[in-house]
């Protein structure tokens, strides 16, 4: 019986999946640990470029607006909060236009943030990702946090692919 409740709840997401298809669906919201959600705050809105949401003067919890029109949301909760009180490391990426992301790494050195490549690398240059294809830059917010800006690629996949922005140029 166990079973065919689990192949009933397969097939289930596999419906919702074809249901939700395309711009229908994407990632409303993510969450952080922080250690200050004042110092998280200030880095995300003149650092990282996000539009102020809502702080909740019940608890010690700040939302913010990742891109226009409420799409996406961040939430920052302090150590003495539900979310907050179990800090752990995390990663998110926000998704830029490729000229966009060209500025970005410039822009947040001159800020005193330090940006990397996919290998971890100390550079301005995007890295691609070849399988997606995709160009990103790496930084890290105050609590440690990996944040990624990331620009999808026209270009046809190649698997194989992991570099610089310039040699995927070069070899495309």
């Amino acid at each position: 019986m166990q079973s065919a409740r689990l192949v009933a709840a397969v097939a289930e997401l596999g419906s919702l999946r074809r249901r939700h298809s395309g711009e229908a669906m994407h990632l409303y919201e993510t969450h952080l640990p922080v250690q200050s959600t004042k110092a998280a705050q200030r880095f995300y809105l003149d650092v990282v470029g996000l539009e102020f949401a809502y702080r909740d003067p019940t608890r010690d919890v700040v939302f913010l607006w990742v891109g226009g029109n409420r799409r996406s949301m961040l939430g920052l909760w302090g150590p003495g909060t539900t979310r907050g009180s179990d800090f752990h490391l995390c990663h998110f990426a926000i998704a830029l236009s490729l000229p966009e992301l060209l500025v970005t790494g410039r822009r947040l050195n001159d800020l005193g943030v330090c940006t990397r490549n996919f290998a971890g690398e100390e550079t301005v240059e995007p890295s691609v990702i070849g399988w997606m294809p995709s160009a990103q830059l790496y930084f890290r917010d105050p609590d440690g946090h990996s944040v990624e800006f990331i620009s999808l690629l026209d270009e046809t996949p190649n698997p194989g692919f992991i570099g610089p922005l310039s040699a995927w140029r070069k070899a495309s």
